[in-house]
């Protein structure tokens, strides 16, 4: 199982040094995937949690890959419907040959409607319009194939009936963000996924966190550690760490989740060896 990380690429700390030391961070510590979130109109209810600036992920992740070597790069997650399937699928489809093939896109279908009524998106069709856009990159990306081993990687996020039937008709890996591990194990003991790649948050506490709704990779070193064994039983071939937290102003101080970052990968590394 690997890990990842979400970088947070908005907010007031989040200047070109912050973001290139958080991917020599990442990079540095291990692990294996870093991914940014997506907002293109920063509408009130955006601001309200993630306020500018917001560095628009495609043009972000081009410019990290050229500061990184092995490192893959992804989305958690592209609000699929805010742009035209064919823009999609040429800057991912560009990113990822021009990074040597390490873009994953993760999608999801978003959920604010100031913002969507900004673009001239109806929010009431996002959900048919994300599973229509999804047909149409698969189609785009199965032509021009030819020469080429793989298509780009796609993770579905959302945990709805209708998201989990995304992901098994569209996508490579179900993404689920943020979900209590009973909520997970639920879910994939009933609905069969092509994979599993969950976004979980990281929050390290000196007390143990207890109680049926402690979110996953909240809690003492001990108890994230057991939360991606338990992951990784699950099937999960990908585990991302959010350990952004709602507060803008964390983002001037990144070093406070550098620091739980390496605590965990190198418990993690040590108890897996």
């Amino acid at each position: 199982m690997r890990l990842g990380v979400n970088v947070p690429n908005f907010g007031p700390g989040t200047d070109p040094g912050v973001l290139r030391e958080w991917a020599r961070t990442v990079e540095g510590l291990g692990f294996d995937l870093l991914m940014v979130s997506d907002h293109v109109a920063v509408t009130p209810d955006v601001a309200e949690r993630y306020p500018e600036p917001f560095h628009e992920p495609f043009t972000t992740l081009s410019w990290l890959a050229g500061t990184t070597t092995g490192l893959r790069l992804g989305t958690t997650v592209l609000v699929l419907p805010y742009r035209d399937p064919l823009l999609v699928a040429r800057m991912a489809d560009t990113l990822d040959r021009l990074s040597g093939g390490r873009f994953v896109l993760g999608v999801g279908v978003g959920w604010a409607r100031q913002e969507f009524a900004a673009l001239g998106v109806p929010f009431t069709a996002r959900g048919r319009l994300t599973d229509e856009y999804l047909g149409t990159l698969r189609d785009l990306w199965q032509e021009r194939g030819q020469g080429r081993e793989r298509s780009v990687p796609v993770w579905v996020g959302g945990h709805s009936a209708a998201a989990l039937r995304r992901a098994v008709r569209y996508g490579d890996a179900w993404h689920p963000l943020r979900l209590p591990l009973d909520r997970m194990r639920a879910v994939l003991s009933e609905h069969p996924v092509p994979g599993f790649a969950p976004r979980i948050a990281l929050r390290l506490t000196g007390d143990p966190v207890d109680g049926p709704d402690r979110p996953a990779g909240v809690g003492t070193v001990e108890q994230v550690l057991d939360d991606l064994r338990q992951l990784r039983a699950l099937g999960a071939e990908t585990v991302v760490l959010d350990p952004y937290h709602g507060d803008p102003e964390e983002t001037r101080r990144p070093r406070t989740a550098w620091r739980d970052l390496s605590t965990v990968t190198t418990h993690w590394k040590a108890a897996t060896a």
